[in-house]
């Protein structure tokens, strides 16, 4: 069995990444590399912050490893948070601060149209590769559901009526960008494996 550092200590992200993979592949944590220090994510860009964390830990630790970063793209607010949807609300990284700061932004807008973006740097052997997960959607004006992370209790998905925090684990998995995203990687490692 290939096994495979993500570059995460989230368990909502090992949780849905452990769902989708086959018995050929094992997914790990850092906790399980020791590693326990902050990644780095300074970049601009999506890409640039997976980037930036999968080197980190390829070049610490030599094992093959991929890396996510996330964003939600809100088109009345020219893309914002994006990169910085995780800081959205400040340093300290919270959910429900960065929600509501989105909320007041949006109050009053017409156009509520977003999309989550996922974007994976997976370095196997020292080689880089990346893949990407869109899902576009719109925000709503209060929270609804309570299951997913982030953004999900005010972000639904265009054909549905639900928020992704009204999901199961299982109904999110089938449309989500992170599994868009991590389906696109799986597939290119089992045919490597």
């Amino acid at each position: 069995m290939k096994q495979i550092v993500f570059a995460t200590n989230n368990n909502h992200k090992l949780k849905e990444i452990n769902n989708l993979v086959s018995d050929k592949l094992k997914i790990i944590s850092l906790k399980d590399i020791n590693c326990f220090e902050e990644i780095p994510e300074t970049a601009d860009t999506l890409d640039e912050n997976a980037s930036q964390k999968s080197k980190y830990i390829f070049n610490k630790y030599h094992c093959d490893c991929f890396a996510d970063d996330t964003g939600l793209e809100v088109d009345a607010l020219n893309g914002q948070p994006g990169v910085h949807s995780a800081r959205y609300a400040g340093e300290s990284k919270d959910s429900e601060k960065n929600i509501e700061k989105l909320l007041v932004e949006l109050n009053g807008k017409i156009n509520r149209s977003a999309r989550f973006r996922t974007v994976i740097s997976l370095i196997l052997e020292g080689k880089e590769y990346f893949f990407e997960g869109i899902i576009n959607g719109e925000i709503i004006d209060k929270k609804i559901g309570t299951d997913g992370f982030g953004y999900d209790p005010v972000f639904i998905p265009n054909g549905f009526e639900k928020t992704f925090a009204q999901m199961t684990l299982e109904e999110k998995n089938k449309v989500s960008h992170r599994s868009i995203a991590i389906q696109k990687l799986i597939r290119f490692l089992e045919k490597i494996y």
